[in-house]
């Protein structure tokens, strides 16, 4: 951790002991260890959260204690050390701070975590989807991957997420990323159906890499979009790594097809069974020419997962975050470098994974020119792009945002193989925007903003 001043290491080495000594009986030593960290965690970063949180832990039984007691009854010690050494130390403590610093004398937005895709290529060809076939694939080499790391750690970020394509395929190029840059976290978006027990062999070594797993509901809905057999592919994957104690969590991405099935109790009962302690959950964007706009929901299917996220979090044993409902809780729209952005296969750096138009490439620029480039600066400039936060993407909620800025800029799109016109992309969002405004806006006053 190079990176950091002596106080911060000297900090660090503090949290070490602290989460060494509650290892010893966890049920007993994690009050005591959340108020240690409720007095030295920084007040504008994850010492809010953890105040807000203090209720809820109080109560030995909630889903939050059982989520919690998870971590060290199903997850291996050492990958437990090492997790909670790099996303409480170095991610929270450490690094949010850092890049606070670094956006003050920069004057731009600097990501707490970068998407990055390792390549283009997929095994597999999902309905509505944008990933490259085998011999069209595009590859970021092991070089430029290390270089988005160090760069990034200099400036505070050490959390890397990648997507694709599928990161899988470059199994070897990951676990080498992750053995040396053993400080970060590192996680990635996978159909599973490459993940094996030579696979989960190398998670236990490295200890810092997680996988989100993509599913789309049970057999009948997951095969629907992403073809025969990957249903049982991902179940036989997620039962190697729990059977290893290994982490992991789920990518769900709700459309007009699926959205009872996976707002339905059943199915979240399904996957926290299987072993799952997070999700993120994604609706479907119909980014790309051969986009399918019927997969996109209606508002009241949005609005109908609003509710049940919700709802899951004062009663189910998983942590959760709605890419695109939960924009009260991070003041809107995340991305263009404000809390992360999206480098593809290409070098292309993007505001957003769903925002294919770029002013940088990593093979020209450095991260932190990108971050200062008109492209990025134009969304510092406009965040939030909406007063109701539950309205926070400029393509998907905001008509004509994006486009605004796209031509203000001349960013282009990054697609190699079908470039997308940014109207075009727009147009097919803007009903659903103006559909969503009315029930965003009254979610927002009568469950956010009540009065009495």
């Amino acid at each position: 951790m190079s990176n950091f001043t002596l106080k911060e290491k000297l900090k660090s080495a503090g949290v070490k002991q602290v989460l060494q000594y509650l290892d010893g009986d966890p049920e007993k030593n994690i009050p005591k260890i959340y108020d240690w960290l409720e007095k030295h965690a920084p007040e504008d970063g994850i010492g809010k959260h953890l105040k807000a949180a203090r209720p809820i832990l109080d109560n030995k039984d909630s889903n939050w204690n059982v989520l919690l007691k998870k971590l060290y009854t199903d997850i291996d010690p050492g990958v437990r050390k090492k997790l909670f050494e790099n996303f409480l130390i170095n991610t929270a403590m450490l690094g949010l701070p850092m890049e606070e610093k670094m956006r003050q004398k920069h004057d731009c937005n600097i990501p707490w975590a970068i998407l990055f895709d390792p390549t283009s290529a997929c095994n597999l060809h999902c309905l509505g989807c944008w990933a490259a076939e085998y011999d069209k694939a595009l590859n970021l080499t092991f070089e430029e991957m290390d270089s988005i790391v160090t760069q990034g750690k200099e400036l505070g970020t050490y959390m890397y997420i990648m997507s694709g394509g599928e990161p899988t395929i470059r199994r070897k190029d990951i676990f080498r990323l992750c053995e040396k840059h053993d400080d970060c976290l590192f996680s990635c978006f996978t159909n599973g159906q490459l993940i094996d027990e030579s696979f989960a062999d190398e998670m236990l070594r490295v200890k810092n890499f997680i996988p989100s797993f993509s599913v789309e509901g049970y057999k009948e809905a997951n095969d629907f979009r992403r073809g025969e057999g990957t249903f049982d592919g991902v179940m036989r994957a997620m039962d190697i790594l729990k059977e290893k104690k290994l982490p992991f969590g789920t990518s769900l991405c709700y459309t007009s097809k699926n959205t009872d099935l996976i707002g339905s109790e059943d199915f979240w009962d399904f996957i926290i069974d299987k072993g799952a302690l997070f999700s993120w959950l994604f609706t479907y964007i119909p980014v790309g020419n051969d986009a399918v706009p019927e997969l996109v929901v209606s508002a009241e299917q949005r609005s109908y997962m609003f509710d049940v996220i919700r709802g899951n979090r004062k009663t189910k044993p998983i942590f959760t975050i709605d890419f695109w409902n939960d924009g009260d809780y991070v003041d809107g729209c995340i991305a263009g470098g404000r809390r992360y952005l999206h480098i593809n296969a290409n070098g292309d750096i993007e505001p957003c994974a769903f925002i294919h138009y770029s002013d940088s490439n990593i093979r020209e620029k450095t991260l932190l020119e990108a971050y200062k480039s008109p492209l990025f600066m134009q969304y510092r400039a406009h965040q939030p792009f909406n007063e109701n936060l539950l309205r926070p993407c400029p393509m998907f909620d905001n008509v004509g945002a994006l486009a605004e800025m796209i031509d203000a800029t001349g960013a282009e799109s990054t697609d190699v193989v079908s470039p997308e016109d940014v109207h075009d992309l727009t147009a097919k969002c803007e009903e659903q925007a103006n559909n969503w405004e009315p029930v965003a806006d009254k979610i927002w006053k009568d469950k956010l903003h009540k009065t009495n």
